[in-house]
């Protein structure tokens, strides 16, 4: 989930605005998740899941 997207339960304002110094710490801390902090655990195995299938399909059209 972004950010612009949560409101502050301090001050019930968007985090993304930093009105407070709760928003403010929770606007940081989710942009330094980085790319993939904000998917699910369930989002995430599933795209690894993906991702050893697509492998496993390119090293079979690999020696075929």
């Amino acid at each position: 989930m972004t950010y612009d997207r949560l409101v502050c339960a301090n001050c019930a304002a968007p985090v993304s605005e930093g009105r407070c110094p709760v928003c403010r710490a929770n606007r940081e801390r989710l942009q330094q998740e980085g790319p993939f902090g904000g998917l699910s655990p369930a989002a995430l195995l599933t795209l690894l899941v993906l991702l050893i299938a697509a492998v496993a399909l390119l090293a079979a059209h690999q020696t075929a």
